[in-house]
């Protein structure tokens, strides 16, 4: 891994690849949704302050858990500009990430439970199908895993 002069305050896109692990591209990704920031020399080149770093793990942890971006730039929105987030700071926020796993968890073990009861074939024409149709829930109005949708748009009952 190259290593970067504690003299350097700023990064090249490249050294904050070469040093997060992410692609260049990720890093031009997370800069368009919001997730880090990055200055713009006379040049036209990106310089994004040392503490990206920490913000760059942070952001690939929580996607290594499952968290969707759009929370983890809520999470970071939180915190101070240009402060890398903390050991406290990632507790916090993975304290309330907690439920939102839990139930993804419950779900894909049910997914797990149940993969078996389809019948494989693509059609998910089961009268209840567990994958398509979880719990039932168009079970009280008609047949089937899903309402069809006639010809001209409206819903079929």
């Amino acid at each position: 891994m190259p290593q970067i002069h504690e003299k350097v305050h700023e990064l090249t896109v490249g050294q904050l690849a070469a040093r997060s692990g992410a692609a260049v591209s990720a890093l031009h990704f997370y800069e368009s949704k919001g997730l880090i920031t990055s200055r713009r020399t006379s040049g036209n080149q990106r310089r994004y302050t040392r503490d990206t770093l920490r913000r760059v793990a942070f952001i690939r942890a929580a996607q290594r858990v499952g968290i969707p971006l759009a929370t983890i730039r809520e999470a970071l929105a939180e915190l101070p500009e240009e402060r890398t987030p903390t050991k406290d700071d990632w507790a916090h926020l993975s304290e309330a990430w907690r439920s939102e796993l839990d139930e993804r968890i419950k779900q894909l073990n049910r997914l797990r439970d149940h993969l078996t009861d389809c019948i494989g074939c693509g059609c998910l024409s089961l009268n209840t199908c567990v994958l398509s149709n979880p719990d039932d829930v168009f079970g009280e109005r008609r047949s089937g895993s899903r309402l069809m949708v006639e010809r001209d748009g409206r819903k079929a009952e």
